[in-house]
C-alpha cells in the first residue's frame, strides 16, 4: 500500500502541475495493422506483444504522456469464451509491462478497464458480489503490475462504474471514471451529464469525464455541462467523429486538425486530461499535443456539490381500458397466436375473431418464435384489433432489433393503437438455425421494459424529448420450469422494478409447480397469467420436453401421453389442462392459453371451461 500511495501522489501531482495528453485508440490501430475485429485484442499482449508495444511507442512518440494498457476487456467474463479465463492476471500484467516499456520512467501508465460484457445479458444476471470479484481480479493484476492509475472507460451503467470505483479505492489507486454519452448528452440509460458528474464525484473518482459514444463536439458539450456541477478534474477521450464503412473497413472522417481544435475547447471547458478514443491515431494525438503545447487547464470556480438520489420515475396511469380491467372479478384469459410464416394471414385473423366472440380478453401475438421467420407482429396486431375488435399484446424481442429499431418500432406501434407489449429477450438465432441471421440483443427483456417506461414518460431511453408520451402497458415472461425458481424470481423482481405490470408464464404441466410459482410471485403484487398449452400426442409431448427452450414436462405427464396420437392424444392433453385449471380455481387470476398448431378450437373449449 505504501507503493500505491507514492503512485497515487505522483499521478495527482502531475495532474495539478498541468495538462496531461492521453493516447488514442488501441483497437483502431491493431485493426488497421491487420488484426480482424473478431479477434481478442487483449490476447495479443501474449501472442503478439511486439505489435502492441509498437502501438504504444507510436503514441508516445506522438506526444502522449499517459498510455493506457491494452486491457479494456481483459476480464474473466470476456476472456472465458476464448478459453483464456485462466490467464486474466497474465494478460493484464503483460498489458501494463508493454505500456511501461513505451512510456519510460517519466510517462504514466493507466490500467484500462471497461465494463463487463453485458451486451448479451451476461453481467446483468450476476450478483453484485460476482461482478465485484470480476473487477477485483482484473484491477488487482493491473495494480500489482505497476499501473499508476486506472482508467475506467466506456461504461454505460453508472452503478457498474460506481462498483469499479469501489474496487479502485480498495486497491489504493486513483481512478479516471468515464462514461459513454449519446444523444443530448445522456447515457444509454438516460442519465444527464450533470447527474453523472454528481454521482461520480460522490463515488470518489479522482477525475471524471466521458469517452466514446459520439464525436468531439457532443463530448465537448458533456464536459461543459459537467463543469457546472463539480470541481473534480475533467477528462475527455472523444472518437474521431462517426464511422463509415468503406471498402470493407470502418473509416473515421474527422481530421487530426479538427480533433485538435476540439481538444483545445475541451481544455477551455475544464478538461485536464485529453486523449482519443475510437478512430483516433498517432496523427490525431500529435496534432492535439502540438495544439496544447502552451495551454494550461483553466481555473474553475468550485461549486457546491449537491448529491441527490435519482428521483423515481412516475409513469402516467393509462386512462384507456385494458384487458386487465376485470382482474379479480373474473378469470382473465389471453390466447397466444403466432403470425404466419408467409403472407397469408387469413387463418390468424379468423382465429382471432373466433376467440373474440368466445370471450377472450386479448390475443398475445408472438414474434418470430424459436428464432424462425414469421410475418411482422406489429402490423398484424393492428389488423387484428381493427377486424376482430380485441386487444392485442405484441411480443417484442431484443434479439431482432438494435436500440434504434426498438425505439422506432415501439413508437410506430403506439401510432397504430397498440397499447400492450410483452418484453422478451428472445431465443438466440442458433435455436432457429436461420442461415445468415445474427442475434442483436442490444437490450434484453429488462432493457426493453426500461425503454417502454421511458417512452411512457415522453423520452427516449437516452433522454431525448418525444414531444408526447406513449401509453404502453408492459408485461414480462416468467419460466417456472427450472430446478430452482429463485433465480427466475430475482430476475422477475428486476423486471417489475423496470416497469412490468403483468406476467405471462411459460406453459406449466404440474399443479405443484403452478401453485409454488404463484406463491413466490405473490409479493410482487401484479397479475400473473398462467400459461397452458394442451398436448395433442406423445410425439408432441416429447418434442416440447426435449427440444423447446423453457418447457419441461413431468414424468407423470409424459407417461400419460405415451402411445397417444390423433383424437386420443387431444383427449389426454385436454384432460391434463382441465385438471390444471381445476387445481388453480381458488388461486389463479388468469390464464394464457397456447393452442398448439393454431388449433383455436382447443383454446375456445378451455376458455369455456375456465369461465364455466
Amino acid at each position: 500500500m505504501a507503493q500505491n500511495s507514492r503512485i497515487k501522489g505522483r499521478f495527482l501531482q502531475r495532474l495539478e502541475a498541468g495538462l496531461i495528453i492521453g493516447d488514442g485508440a488501441m483497437g483502431t490501430l491493431l485493426y488497421n495493422r491487420g488484426i480482424p475485429l473478431g479477434h481478442s485484442f487483449e490476447a495479443l499482449n501474449l501472442s503478439r506483444p511486439e505489435l502492441v508495444e509498437a502501438v504504444h511507442r507510436d503514441y508516445a512518440a506522438a506526444g502522449a504522456q499517459l498510455l493506457e494498457s491494452n486491457t479494456f476487456a481483459a476480464n474473466r467474463l470476456a476472456l472465458g469464451p476464448l478459453g483464456l479465463d485462466g490467464q486474466v492476471a497474465e494478460i493484464n500484467a503483460a498489458g501494463v509491462r508493454l505500456a511501461r516499456l513505451a512510456a519510460g520512467v517519466d510517462g504514466l501508465v493507466a490500467g484500462a478497464v471497461g465494463p463487463l460484457p453485458s451486451a448479451k445479458g451476461q453481467a446483468a444476471e450476476l450478483p453484485l458480489a460476482e461482478q465485484r470479484a470480476l473487477f477485483s481480479e482484473q484491477m488487482t493484476a493491473l495494480a500489482e503490475a505497476g499501473a499508476d492509475l486506472f482508467v475506467l472507460e466506456t461504461f454505460a451503467g453508472i452503478e457498474e462504474l460506481e462498483l469499479a470505483l469501489q474496487v479502485a479505492e480498495e486497491l489504493g489507486l486513483p481512478a479516471v471514471a468515464q462514461m459513454a454519452f449519446f444523444e443530448e448528452g445522456r447515457t444509454r440509460h438516460g442519465l444527464s451529464a450533470e447527474e453523472v458528474a454528481r454521482r461520480l464525484s460522490a463515488a470518489g473518482a479522482a477525475v471524471i469525464g466521458a469517452n466514446c459514444g459520439s464525436g468531439p463536439r457532443e463530448l465537448l458539450s458533456v464536459l461543459q455541462r459537467m463543469s457546472t456541477v463539480t470541481d473534480r478534474p475533467l477528462s475527455g477521450f472523444a472518437n474521431s467523429g462517426l464511422p463509415q464503412y468503406v471498402n470493407g473497413r470502418y473509416i473515421y472522417l474527422a481530421t487530426p486538425e479538427y480533433f485538435a481544435d476540439m481538444g483545445r475547447e475541451m481544455v477551455a471547458a475544464g478538461a485536464c486530461l485529453v486523449g482519443g478514443c475510437c478512430g483516433t491515431t498517432p496523427e490525431h494525438i500529435q496534432a492535439l499535443a502540438k495544439s496544447l503545447e502552451e495551454v494550461r487547464p483553466v481555473e474553475r470556480s468550485v461549486p457546491v456539490i449537491k448529491v441527490t438520489e435519482p428521483s423515481a420515475v412516475v409513469e402516467p396511469v393509462p386512462t384507456q381500458r385494458t384487458f386487465l380491467d376485470d382482474w379479480g372479478h373474473r378469470p382473465v384469459v389471453t390466447v397466444e397466436l403466432g403470425p404466419p410464416k408467409g403472407l397469408d394471414c387469413r387463418k390468424v385473423l379468423q382465429g382471432a375473431e373466433t376467440l373474440a366472440k368466445a370471450g377472450a380478453d386479448a390475443i398475445s401475438l408472438t414474434e418470430n418464435p424459436l428464432a424462425r421467420i414469421r410475418m411482422g407482429n406489429i402490423a398484424l396486431a393492428s389488423q387484428i384489433q381493427q377486424q376482430a375488435g380485441i386487444e392485442v399484446i405484441i411480443h417484442i424481442t431484443g434479439r431482432d432489433r438494435n436500440l434504434i429499431g426498438l425505439h422506432s418500432e415501439l413508437m410506430g406501434a403506439h401510432l397504430l393503437g397498440i397499447r400492450n407489449v410483452l418484453a422478451i429477450t428472445g431465443d438466440p438465432v442458433a435455436v432457429g438455425g436461420e442461415a445468415g441471421a445474427s442475434s442483436v440483443f442490444d437490450l434484453n427483456s429488462v432493457g426493453i421494459l426500461e425503454l417502454l417506461r421511458s417512452l411512457n414518460t415522453g423520452t427516449t431511453l437516452l433522454g431525448a424529448d418525444l414531444g408526447g408520451t406513449t401509453r404502453m402497458l408492459a408485461g414480462a415472461a416468467f419460466n417456472p420450469n427450472v430446478a430452482n425458481m429463485s433465480g427466475q424470481i430475482r430476475r422477475m423482481e428486476k423486471k417489475v422494478a423496470a416497469g412490468a405490470r403483468f406476467i405471462e408464464t411459460q406453459p406449466v404441466y404440474s399443479p405443484e409447480v403452478m401453485l409454488e410459482m404463484l406463491e413466490r410471485l405473490a409479493p410482487l403484487n401484479i397479475p400473473v397469467l398462467v400459461g397452458l398449452m394442451p398436448l395433442v400426442s406423445e410425439r408432441n409431448a416429447e418434442f416440447l420436453h426435449n427440444e423447446v427452450p423453457g418447457i419441461s414436462l413431468p414424468d407423470e405427464v409424459r407417461q400419460r401421453m405415451r402411445g397417444t396420437s390423433g383424437s386420443s392424444g387431444v383427449e389426454a392433453g385436454m384432460a391434463i389442462a382441465r385438471e390444471l385449471i381445476d387445481a388453480g380455481r381458488q388461486t389463479v387470476g388468469g390464464f394464457t392459453l397456447m393452442p398448439p398448431f393454431g388449433k383455436v378450437e382447443l383454446a375456445v373449449e378451455l376458455l369455456r371451461y375456465i369461465r364455466g
